[in-house]
């Protein structure tokens, strides 16, 4: 029972409240998925990393979302099919299933729907669907693995796109220090920290960066006290609803694992915490950080760095004389 660790600022003054007399904080503790489907996790597994659904035999979904890196790739945007240069940032794919939607622009309605879009995204990994579904069918351990999880061998777009998002959605990170703290543990966070998450309440970061992704459950402008300035064409919402009210619209993006998923923004224009902490206090709720206030957020956002993906690899099951073979070096 943690009785003396929630900090206020008052006046200029730090009071400590017993957690009895707390509200309920904008931050709710990351949880692991009970329902998950393992037969089709593990399917999903695969072919999460499985190069040979792209053209070039060369990009996986782990290619732009490494979930050795945070769930994302540390480029500005990532490199598709060809060297192409992503028109946008790739977000993390580390607690995903908690978006509203995926996408910055929220153009995917659920997981399933986004596994779709890379695969055939002629920028991305630029395989045609029935291609890619003739790869996986003219794998034996694959044909065998779908018949035992669904009951036939039909290996269809809907069946990959399920298996990869139930993948997905055990790509959770609990157990972060803040989450410690949230569930009773005192010690789990420093003065400077707690300091830290009190800022970035009263200044209302926590509108929009709540529940347990801290963020990622609904849409904002980028840009509400004054415009973002960037050379990045991405209108947000703007390019799924046509609607002008909808120009910079973005889905606000989880802040669970923050220290490890730069660049940051949808044009991956900042490279730092420090300097994302400053442009947003700035854009978004009209506050100029001193220094001093600034390491104290970065503090607290460093302690929702929670678990990471921890399994062996998953072994590829062999291509046969009948898979489709890549084209690495073809023209675009």
């Amino acid at each position: 029972m943690r009785t003396l660790s929630f900090l206020i600022l008052s006046i200029g003054a730090s009071i400590f409240l017993p957690s009895a007399l707390m509200a309920a904080e904008p931050i709710t503790p990351i949880e692991s998925p009970a329902d998950v489907d393992t037969s089709k996790v593990e399917i999903g597994k695969q072919l999460f990393f499985d190069p040979r659904l792209s053209k070039s035999g060369f990009l996986s979904c782990n290619s732009c979302h490494n979930l050795s890196m945070g769930g994302s790739d540390n480029l500005t945007s990532s490199v598709g099919h060809g060297w192409q240069q992503g028109p946008i940032n790739s977000p993390t794919v580390l607690n995903s299933a908690y978006n509203l939607a995926q996408f910055w622009d929220g153009r995917a309605a659920d997981l399933k729907e986004q596994a779709a879009g890379p695969i055939a995204n002629p920028g991305e990994m630029a395989q045609p669907h029935e291609v890619a579904l003739e790869v996986i069918a003219s794998i034996p351990e694959y044909v065998k693995s779908f018949n035992a999880t669904f009951g036939d061998d039909s290996i269809t777009l809907d069946r990959v796109t399920d298996v990869i998002a139930e993948f997905e959605r055990t790509l959770v990170t609990p157990n972060s220090r803040f989450d410690k703290w949230l569930t009773g543990d005192e010690d789990a966070l420093t003065s400077d920290e707690l300091e830290g998450y009190q800022l970035f309440k009263s200044n209302g970061c926590a509108g929009c960066h709540n529940g347990p992704a801290a963020g990622a459950t609904l849409f904002q402008k980028m840009g509400i006290v004054s415009a973002y300035e960037t050379d990045n064409p991405a209108q947000g919402r703007y390019a799924v609803t046509g609607k002008e009210s909808d120009r910079m619209v973005f889905k606000v993006p989880t802040l669970r694992n923050i220290e490890l998923t730069y660049p940051y923004f949808h044009d991956g224009s900042v490279s730092t915490l420090e300097e994302a902490v400053q442009v947003m206090g700035d854009i978004q709720v009209g506050r100029r950080f001193t220094n001093v206030e600034t390491a104290k957020i970065v503090s607290f956002l460093k302690t929702l760095t929670g678990d990471q993906p921890n399994f062996a690899l998953p072994r590829l099951p062999p291509s046969t004389p009948n898979t489709p073979q890549p084209n690495p070096y073809g023209a675009l």
